[in-house]
């Protein structure tokens, strides 16, 4: 039987009666499965205070580059596409991010682009990336996400609304501040500050445990930048390899004392909400059968993923719509998932969605999220990949589930398998 013959019979079994359904068929091995060969970040650190406060968005992004080269051991011209998810790099970072690919050491036939779907740009770049795969368009990709919220965060961000936008109601609600949508909606949810407290203080208490342990040492790639000390003005080089948002000594009862941050009587303050963080992350992905050809050791795969819109003043429920669709197309169940990354932009809404869902707590962020540690816009998609990829090893599970909202009133989700 020929390889061809042999791929129709499997992906015929699949749908044949007696074919495997659910995990067996997920965790099956085939050719042409989209695999990561390497998964790995920066440290994520405070804006405006952290190591990398003096650093641009593209330096960070250069840095994981190299990272990806120098722990595969791919050959640079071996890669054919990069995508590049960010929010707030001006002209959407493409000419940056094209140089930073140049500086890591990738030759110029290897092509890159940047977008943006908001707080999910990192995980549609790798989405992107394994869907050309997929495809047959590129053999070898990479999939990441970069944010330097320290130089490019504020009201510039969000542009003025022309009157045509800001006479349809639904369209004027897309820029509606997201900590006042989370407020509107932790009331209207019925999500208790006490709630989100407990949700947060447990984030820093498990990122807190893990980072001591050393949990995040092998996703993190340190990186040696150019720090200028605040008090002296005296600049330094320094190695960053750690984050440092995470803070211990957490619980629900001091994050109780920090005032709102929206309402004089609101629940949502800047204790149980995530951090404005820089940062950076990259994912390496191919078919199997390249994979073996090349010699990459395969970490895990990308199984399925979805992305769905909500209304703008929701945004907050995005995970919990995106979720089941992904779950569906990879044709299994909420119960069969080990762990889920879901990114904490917002205790409130984070809350009410694993409330909603019925998902166990223990599955939910088991090194703890972006309350902790912070959530760099663009980063967050791609940095989820090597947090899931690591710690379903670590602890020898093989589902996993990332997903977060996005800005504007929309969800992501994607289901990966580890090896």
């Amino acid at each position: 039987m020929s390889s061809a013959q042999q791929r129709l019979s499997q992906v015929a079994s699949h749908f044949g009666p007696g074919g495997k359904k659910g995990v067996s068929a997920i965790t099956e091995k085939h050719p042409d499965d989209i695999v990561v060969t390497c998964a790995l970040r920066t440290a994520l650190t405070k804006g405006g205070k952290g190591g990398f406060k003096d650093t641009a968005a593209a330096d960070l992004l250069a840095g994981v580059f190299k990272g990806v080269i120098d722990r595969s051991g791919i050959d640079p011209s071996q890669v054919n596409d990069i995508a590049v998810g960010s929010v707030l790099a001006p002209g959407g970072g493409a000419t940056e991010f094209r140089a930073a690919a140049l500086v890591a050491g990738f030759p110029e036939s290897t092509a890159v682009k940047s977008l943006n779907r908001q707080c999910s740009s990192g995980l549609q770049a790798i989405v992107d990336i394994a869907n050309a795969v997929k495809s047959g368009m590129i053999e070898v990709g990479i999939g990441a996400g970069v944010e330097s919220m320290s130089s490019q965060y504020g009201p510039g961000a969000v542009t003025e609304f022309s009157e045509l936008l800001e006479a349809h109601p639904e369209s004027a609600n897309c820029k509606v501040p997201m900590g006042v949508l989370s407020e509107q909606m932790a009331k209207d949810r019925n999500v208790t500050r006490a709630a989100q407290d407990s949700f947060a203080a447990a984030s820093y208490q498990k990122a807190v445990k893990a980072q001591k342990a050393g949990l995040f040492n092998e996703e993190i790639i340190p990186l040696e930048v150019k720090w200028t000390d605040p008090k002296s003005g005296e600049e330094k080089t320094i190695t960053v390899k750690a984050d440092d948002g995470i803070r211990d000594g957490i619980t629900p009862e001091s994050l109780g004392k920090i005032r709102p941050a929206f309402a004089k009587d609101g629940s949502i303050h800047a204790g149980n909400a995530s951090q404005i963080s820089d940062g950076a992350a990259a994912v390496l992905l191919m078919k199997r059968s390249t994979a073996e050809r090349l010699g990459q050791k395969i970490l895990g795969k990308y199984v399925a993923a979805s992305v769905v819109g909500v209304k703008p003043l929701l945004m907050g429920i995005g995970p919990w719509k995106a979720i089941p669709v992904a779950l569906e197309k990879a044709g299994i169940t909420k119960d069969d998932v080990d762990i889920y990354e879901i990114n904490e932009a917002f205790a409130s809404q984070c809350v009410w969605c694993i409330n909603e869902l019925g998902l166990p707590q223990e599955k939910i962020n088991p090194k703890g999220g972006a309350i902790a540690f912070g959530h760099p816009l663009g980063c967050t998609g791609s940095r989820q990949i090597s947090t899931l990829l690591t710690e379903l090893k670590r602890t020898n599970k093989k589902i996993g589930v990332s997903s977060m909202c996005v800005g504007t009133g929309m969800g992501m989700a994607a289901v990966w398998v580890a090896e």
